[in-house]
């Protein structure tokens, strides 16, 4: 019975060594790569600096800024943006009295800019300015984007 079971026994060694081995499993695939952020959206147009002054340059910038100026001066506006797309600049000048308010002005200007841009509105009164208090006010969108007080002395 020995020799049985040690027969038996080898039988099963040689089986088992024989047996063929699982595959291991396949790696799993590659990971995909993460999709690329979207780029980001173009800042939108926003007003930067309004300035003022009696002369601009060839780019509308305000060359002589000021706050008072000349009964005689022709009075410029230089409003600078930054980001880009389409919007609406609209000034509106006024004249300040007595507790009353005057309209002198108003003007507005549809841009489309691509980056830093400067548009530039102005003023004039050949036979001269009436002495005192005057406000530009600035919207862009029709939203408020800045105010510049100014006088004429």
């Amino acid at each position: 019975m020995t020799r049985t079971v040690i027969c038996a026994l080898c039988a099963a060694f040689v089986l088992a060594a024989c047996k063929k081995e699982e595959a291991p499993p396949p790696p799993p695939p590659p990971a995909a790569a993460p999709a690329p952020a979207p780029a980001p959206a173009p800042a939108a147009v926003a007003v930067s600096n309004i300035a003022l002054g009696s002369a601009i340059d060839a780019g509308k910038k305000v060359t002589a800024p000021a706050e008072a100026f000349a009964k005689s001066d022709t009075i410029y506006a230089a409003i600078d943006t930054t980001g880009s797309g389409n919007a609406t600049l609209k000034v509106k000048w006024t004249y300040h009295r007595d507790g009353k308010v005057a309209t002198v002005k108003e003007d507005s200007a549809t841009i489309a800019p691509t980056g830093p841009a400067t548009t530039e509105f102005h003023i004039s009164k050949p036979d001269g300015w009436p002495l005192g208090d005057y406000q530009l006010d600035v919207t862009l969108d029709d939203k408020p984007a800045g105010t510049k007080k100014f006088s004429v002395k």
